[in-house]
Parts: C-alpha cells; sequence; structure tokens
C-alpha cells in the first residue's frame, strides 16, 4: 500500500515537472 502511494506520489510529481517544463 504504501509502495503504490509512493509510485503515485512519484507519478503526480513527474506530471508536475512535465506541465512545468510546457509552461
Amino acid at each position: 500500500m504504501l509502495l503504490m502511494i509512493d509510485n503515485y506520489d512519484s507519478f503526480t510529481y513527474n506530471l508536475v515537472q512535465y506541465f512545468g517544463e510546457l509552461g
């Protein structure tokens, strides 16, 4: 469960970084 949360958190963080670069 913790791994899933951590992976989701990392995925969300990557999306923020990705859109940050686009913006």
